[in-house]
């Protein structure tokens, strides 16, 4: 979902640059923005009991970050952290409901991107729910590409690595590339350059 630079910014909005590995904001902090990527790249990840990481999303240009916890009176139970340099605009909690409260369309157009989000939530918990390799990497890669309006075979370059996709799916990374290299040997994905394909 894309809400349009000037709108944000007529509403208070400031632009923030960040280098790799800033913190947009941590575990536990409380949503006091919304957040929309400008340029660049965020992760959003979790650390489990045994300090192991698990990426919850990669989110792009023309994403908004963790949006529908400003709904709710909870703390972030994610990191945001930035994977490349990036610019990222931000409008504080207050002003955003105030924009939604005078601009009808944008908040219908908030409420269809959450419940694609929360279709695709369910999607990947269900993907990452099998034992079988293919469907969880699968089904990271459809999410991602479902963002894009060419579905065509081999259109989208996946943006990410394997040892991110191995964070994302809870599988080894070992076990991705072989998996990506048999989905290669079927036709489902093209690697060029290192990079795969969809």
């Amino acid at each position: 979902m894309l809400i349009k630079e000037e709108l944000l910014l007529a509403y208070g909005a400031e632009i923030d640059s960040f280098d790799p590995n800033d913190i947009i904001f941590n575990e536990a902090d409380k949503p006091r923005y919304y957040y929309q990527i400008i340029s660049g790249r965020i992760k959003l990840n979790h650390y489990n009991e045994a300090g192991k990481e698990l990426i919850l999303a990669i989110l792009h240009k023309g994403l908004s970050v963790c949006e529908l916890l400003l709904f709710i009176d909870k703390s972030y139970p994610v990191n945001a952290i930035v994977l490349e340099p990036s610019r990222v605009i931000k409008l504080p909690k207050k002003n955003f409901f105030q924009m939604m409260d005078e601009n009808q369309e944008i908040s219908r157009d908030v409420n269809k991107f959450l419940s694609e989000r929360l279709y695709y939530k369910f999607i990947m918990l269900e993907n990452n729910s099998s034992l079988n390799a293919e469907v969880r990497i699968k089904g990271v890669m459809d999410y991602h590409k479902s963002f894009y309006t060419d579905q065509s075979a081999f259109s989208f370059e996946i943006p990410l690595t394997r040892q991110q996709l191995a964070s994302i799916t809870g599988l080894r990374v070992e076990t991705v590339i072989r998996t990506i290299k048999n989905l290669e040997k079927h036709n489902v994905v093209k690697i060029r350059n290192g990079k795969i394909l969809y």
